[in-house]
């Protein structure tokens, strides 16, 4: 059943029921179904058919998901795109995915006559917002609009997004979804809480939708009938209130929010039992930080997954139940993963080697990008970049991206494996690892600090620190404390403005 389909089951259900509580205000299903179909209608008038490109790039309000669910409803394709992005990365994602309609607001590092001017093939701007000379309004396209469901049925295997996941600036990475494909993450987020969702559950978005960890939450409340309540940024206290104020029951977020949800002074006068299960996705974690904030949700699962875009996460999910948070769990019956050597031969039990899925769920490719799609998926398995392992019971353990891999003198590091450790000193609110280059030694670690408030670390100290912890090879052989660590828009630390030292101007020098 495609996900419109289920849109208009779950509106007869549920007409009355939030569907999405922004800010203070309530929309109802009957109201979201309204609006998506109006929409549909005034793209559908604007010329817009099945395989158009349509680009979203908003803040992550309302208006991004009526946009989502009105271009698939015309069978059209979604390019979600990151509101962080600057005009040049704008102007490459639009160009690469030959978008013919730009869904947008006002901003002031943007201009839309330059756009234009750029992007011939971009045929319309609708705004959201106030009405700007030769750009559309989303406002009046919904007043205009008939709230009649447009009766387009996709194929399965047409293009439903293009997402776009790094490359931005470069050569645009666009990773294709299909629509068969829409109804993965809400089959395998069933499958691993044990069909504990319902539409009775309320549950918390903070992640941007121009990523798949915010699209999980508009596929999952139309699905199951959910209450989404929408922020349109993480931010930590905000975060905690809207848990407490709205009884949120689930929520998934990346490991550096939970860090910075600990981190508050107020995080314990905060009431969140409503929670019966959270999850983190999207990167290496600290299990001690994920069992700290666990002993204030006693009552809630700590689920730990794994996946990517490219496998329509979540992939790999630990079991309801489980206390092994330090692996990221098992693969849902339908998705296959095993561990290659880079020779392409599978690794037994307990060898570290690159992860590989092989699925329906998994991307057919890269939009124009046949060489990197070549590379990527070789015999039916997509190869995931992530070193990792599997245990005698079949749980998966992720070590690191393969360029986190340090290589010391001919030792192996895995930065995620330092970062673990330096997490675990009470002093340290956030740490990022990576290699140097070294004249003896080829590479060396070397860790990014921000300390807890007040609190001051010596470098010997923490080296004393480390070798309770560590081989010596593996303590990192420099330190720089800093303010604050570059994050993305998804809230992961940016190894690479790190690697590459654009963020050095954030240091600070322990006294």
């Amino acid at each position: 059943m495609q996900l419109i389909d289920i849109l208009q089951k779950q509106t007869l259900a549920f007409a009355g029921k939030p569907a999405i509580i922004f800010r203070d205000q309530k929309i109802t299903f009957a109201q979201l179904s309204e609006n998506v179909f109006k929409l549909a209608d005034s793209l559908r008038k604007l010329s817009i058919k099945s395989g158009d490109k349509v680009a979203i790039y908003l803040p992550n309000w309302p208006e991004y998901i009526y946009s989502y669910l009105a271009i698939w409803s015309i069978g059209a394709v979604a390019v979600p795109l990151d509101f962080m992005l600057t005009e040049d990365e704008l102007v490459s994602c639009l160009g690469h995915s030959e978008a013919k309609i730009l869904i947008t607001k006002h901003k002031a590092t943007i201009s839309f006559v330059s756009l234009k001017e750029k992007l011939p093939a971009l045929k319309q701007i609708i705004s959201c917002g106030a009405q700007e000379a030769g750009v559309l309004n989303f406002q009046e396209l919904l007043e205009h609009g008939q709230k009649v469901p447009v009766d387009i049925q996709p194929n399965d295997k047409d293009t439903a997004i293009i997402f776009y996941t790094s490359g931005t600036t470069g050569k645009p990475k666009g990773v294709l979804i299909n629509y068969v494909q829409l109804s993965a993450p809400p089959k395998s987020m069933e499958f691993f809480v044990n069909a504990d969702i319902s539409s009775k559950d309320t549950t918390l978005c903070a992640l941007p939708f121009s990523h798949l960890g915010g699209l999980i939450y508009i596929q999952n409340t139309v699905t199951f009938g959910l209450t989404l309540v929408l922020m349109e940024r993480f931010m930590p206290l905000d975060f905690l209130r809207c848990v407490q104020n709205f009884k949120v029951n689930f929520f998934w977020i990346v490991p550096s929010m939970y860090y910075a949800l600990l981190q508050l002074k107020e995080f314990e006068s905060y009431d969140l039992s409503s929670l019966r299960w959270i999850v983190t996705f999207g990167a290496s974690n600290s299990p001690d930080a994920l069992r700290r904030f666990n002993q204030f949700c006693p009552k809630a699962s700590l689920l730990n997954g794994w996946g990517l875009t490219e496998t329509n996460a979540p992939t790999v999910v630990l079991p309801m139940g489980s206390k092994n948070i330090e692996s990221v769990g098992r693969p849902a019956p339908w998705i296959q993963v095993k561990i290659f050597d880079d020779s392409g031969k599978p690794l037994p039990v307990g060898s570290i080697g690159e992860v590989a899925v092989k699925s329906w769920v998994v991307t057919e490719g890269y939009f124009k990008d046949p060489e990197l799609t070549d590379k990527s998926i070789r015999q039916g398995w997509f190869y995931s970049g992530d070193l990792g392992k599997f245990d005698a019971q079949g749980y998966l353990y992720i070590v690191g991206r393969k360029k986190e891999m340090i290589k010391v003198g001919g030792e192996i590091v895995f930065e995620p494996e330092v970062e673990s450790v330096l997490y675990k000193h009470p002093d340290i609110a956030e740490a990022a690892v990576v290699g140097v280059n070294d004249k003896l030694r080829g590479e060396v670690p070397k860790a990014f600090l921000v300390t807890k408030e007040g609190k001051v670390l010596k470098e010997e100290d923490l080296r004393y620190f480390l070798r309770g912890h560590l081989a010596h090879f593996k303590i990192p052989h420099y330190f720089e404390f800093c303010s604050a660590l570059p994050k993305n828009r998804t809230g992961k630390i940016d190894k690479e403005k790190l690697r590459d030292g654009s963020q050095l101007n954030l240091r600070v020098s322990p006294t």
